[in-house]
């Protein structure tokens, strides 16, 4: 077991990944100046910095992909994919199915998202949601370093294109990684409970783990889910919560119209109904870009009061009209 950033768990994983599969290159925006070490093991063939086009980073790794390759494309900051959601979602994300079945399109596209380094809306705008609505792709987001390298490992080996998004905010959080591939699809129980639910990714899974401190030392017992992938999700994790706990919170930073907790909420209504005792609760960022300003930033995300305050209130059964992003 080793410590290290989420960024360098990445970072390994790929190298491991290399090292066993020789169709395994890396390239975008900067990859053979952050990557040194990789370029000087693996060489510039397999190691690449490209322009700052997204369009063409992404669409050569779909011709790549689709020509026995397994491309890793970093394109720095979410917004930026929009550049590239035609080579993304048109192309890697059809072209299998659209072949009937005689191409495959294993590639993993990175991508910063979330507050944590005050860069502003233009780069900072989590669009996961985006991408998990398209056919064809697969979409991950860790909470920790050791997940971060495990769901690299076994994105890379996914033979299906996979949006790889990690948090800004902890992109330097160090933690203890195994080495042990983490299956897309599968979420984690990271804290047992009896009385609420708390779904939540990347980020708000701290947040509503320190929630559920605060909780217990008032008696209430909180059930943490850290969904990890967001495509395909695992819905018996989120089900066997909620039927045991008869209450659900998700939390996220992603604006709250049409994202991940309307899903949530969706598969909990249509097959857990019978076991809720209260409605399901959204807590999310709003619908707004976010602020260059760090302060106003770390605000934009859901704080660990509001899902103190959004538990007390679902089990009091008298749900509030509080933060924005509570139900009216």
């Amino acid at each position: 077991m080793t410590v290290m950033t989420m960024t360098d768990a990445i970072t390994a994983a790929l190298a491991e990944e290399m090292r066993r599969d020789p169709r395994v290159l890396t390239f975008g925006e900067g990859v053979a100046t952050t990557q040194a070490a990789l370029l000087a093991e693996f060489g510039p063939g397999r190691v690449r910095n490209t322009p700052l086009a997204e369009g063409i980073i992404a669409g050569t790794a779909a011709g790549a992909a689709a020509s026995g390759l397994r491309p890793v494309i970093d394109l720095l900051f979410a917004p930026f994919l929009t550049y590239a959601m035609d080579e993304i979602v048109n192309s890697a994300g059809k072209l299998r199915f659209l072949s009937g079945g005689q191409f495959s399109f294993p590639m993993v596209v990175l991508a910063h998202t979330g507050a944590g380094w005050g860069v502003g809306g233009q780069h900072n705008h989590n669009i996961e949601a985006w991408f998990a609505h398209a056919p064809g792709l697969k979409v991950v987001m860790p909470a920790t370093a050791e997940d971060a390298h495990g769901l690299m490992l076994s994105a890379i080996r996914d033979d299906n294109p996979v949006l790889f998004f990690t948090d800004t905010a902890l992109v330097f959080a160090p933690g203890e990684v195994t080495g042990a591939p983490v299956p897309l699809g599968r979420a984690a129980v990271r804290r047992q409970g009896a009385d609420v639910s708390l779904i939540a990714y990347a980020k708000t899974v701290h947040t509503c783990l320190e929630a559920a401190v605060q909780l217990a030392e008032a008696g209430i017992e909180a059930e943490v889910i850290d969904l990890r992938t967001i495509k395909p999700l695992d819905e018996a994790a989120i089900l066997t919560s909620v039927r045991k706990t008869g209450r659900a919170i998700v939390v996220h930073e992603a604006s709250r119209i049409c994202g991940l907790g309307a899903e949530v909420a969706a598969i909990v209504a249509e097959k857990a109904f019978d076991a809720l005792q209260a409605p399901v609760l959204r807590l999310t960022g709003p619908d707004a870009p976010t602020s260059g300003s760090f302060t106003l930033e770390a605000a934009f995300a859901p704080q660990v009061e509001d899902v103190v305050a959004a538990a007390r209130a679902t089990l009091a059964g008298t749900p509030r009209k509080g933060r924005a992003s509570l139900p009216a």
